[in-house]
């Protein structure tokens, strides 16, 4: 049995196709969309849990390291890994937010994937969550259809990353279909994102279009302008039809994080001045907050830096907000910070003004947000979605018929307006925002797998 599967950057969801329809599956507590979110008491426990509970061997000499090297730690700390010890989705973040200096927490692997640069463990370690995550949805997949899964169509972006080009697509794609091999698939394809979500679409179309589709996700943002309709439905080879792909590693995510930089940081001590009138240095307040770029987390909270830290502090005008960036660090609330921009995001599509709430262990702080001030603060990340639409056009040469705009990041009234602008007098059509990609998926891998 075949699947499609959009390992999404804030949501994984599988469908397959009954009877020429589309149907999702249901996955933990019958959701159709789990979070990609992981958690284990520590890092070593992913890699001994694949291979002690779910058998899952590793595949080379640096996974195989990796393996060893997680059984003899956990060995030496005295912890015996258990079969519950690994959390997914709501299950995941509910556990990590009990208390998150006890627990290994990843919001997801997907925007670390194509990042180059880094040693051959570092990549194991992303193989190996990974695999958890794929291995965790194949085996809620298989209990609800009471079948086995052996095929699956994986959703990819245009690009991972904004650097690296090519080789860092490849590298991210090698990731993902060796976790997926080793969570038990035993056919593997890819397909493009907007394609995919195009693919939907054109099931409604009567009349052949060129077609942008925008796919605006969690971490990633697509474009693709396509020839779509009745005379290419169920057809497999279609590189004649794709007129032009941009893809940029800027999405939903990017907008949370520069909310919380803009409009929190200020809070913790962002803008202000030294003893000396100087200013304070800017960078540890975006590496507090950066959960898409791994390298800054770590930075972050490195066990040195609570020394930078507090000398920081000492030499503010402010230490009093400076010691609300060390709760930062010691209570690892990074993410807690860009989920309360992300609900702050949320909310203001709906009204002009928010009232964000952020928990301390010393305090509540309440810092009023405007829909204006939002706009201001991500006017970057707009600009770039924005730049991306007009790139697409102009690559492909072809004005479109109609833009196809989806994503969970899509409903934001700001960035259809930017796409709206991208497009002039363009019509924009709307779909499943959180559900087309899947479903173009399902359809493809019920082409592929046939």
């Amino acid at each position: 049995m075949a699947i499609g599967f959009d390992f999404g950057t804030a949501t994984c969801s599988v469908a397959h196709i009954v009877n020429n329809n589309v149907q999702a599956i249901p996955l933990a507590d019958d959701e159709l969309f789990i979070p990609s979110t992981l958690c284990a008491p520590n890092r070593e426990t992913v890699s001994e849990y694949l291979y002690r509970h779910l058998d899952i061997k590793p595949l080379g000499t640096v996974s195989e390291g990796l393996l060893r090297s997680s059984i003899n730690t956990n060995k030496y700390e005295g912890f015996d890994v258990r079969p519950d010890d690994l959390r997914f989705g709501k299950q995941a973040t509910e556990l990590y937010l009990e208390d998150p200096t006890d627990y290994y927490y990843v919001k997801s692997p997907k925007p670390f994937l194509g990042m180059l640069g880094l040693d051959a463990i570092r990549y194991a370690i992303f193989e190996d969550i990974v695999c958890a995550m794929m291995a965790n949805v194949k085996r809620q997949v298989e209990i609800s259809l009471q079948h086995e899964v052996d095929s699956t169509v994986i959703g990819r972006p245009v690009t991972f990353h904004n650097r690296g080009g090519e080789e860092s697509n490849q590298q991210a794609i090698n990731i993902l279909h060796k976790a997926a091999t080793r969570a038990g698939f035993k056919h593997v394809e890819f397909q493009f994102e907007p394609v995919a979500a195009g693919l939907e679409y054109e099931a409604s179309l009567t009349s052949d279009k060129n077609v942008l589709i925008v796919d605006i996700g969690g971490g990633t943002s697509d474009c693709s302008l396509i020839r779509m309709g009745p005379g290419w439905v169920g057809k497999h080879e279609r590189s004649e039809t794709l007129l032009g792909h941009t893809g940029s590693f800027t999405g939903g995510n990017d907008l949370d994080i520069h909310i919380a930089n803009k409009r929190f940081m200020t809070e913790f001590g962002k803008d202000t001045e030294t003893r000396s009138g100087l200013p304070v240095a800017s960078m540890p307040f975006w590496e507090a907050i950066a959960i898409n770029d791994v390298e800054a987390q770590r930075r972050f909270y490195a066990r040195n830096n609570i020394n930078e830290l507090k000398q920081i502090q000492r030499d503010a005008q402010q230490p009093d907000k400076l010691a609300r960036l060390i709760e930062v660090y010691d209570n690892i609330l990074g993410y807690s910070l860009v989920a309360e921009a992300e609900q702050t995001k949320i909310a203001l599509s709906n009204t002009h003004e928010y009232m964000a709430t952020i928990d301390l262990p010393s305090e509540q702080l309440q810092i009023p947000v405007t829909a204006d001030a939002m706009e201001k603060a991500i006017h970057t990340p707009v600009r770039r979605i924005k730049k991306l639409v007009e790139e697409t056009i102009t690559q492909a040469s072809v004005k479109p018929d109609v833009v196809y705009i989806t994503g969970g990041s899509s409903r934001s009234p700001i960035l259809r307006k930017a796409v709206q602008e991208a497009v002039g007098d363009i019509p924009l059509a709307n779909g499943d925002y959180f559900g087309s990609v899947t479903a173009g998926l399902a359809r493809w891998a019920d082409m592929c797998f046939k």
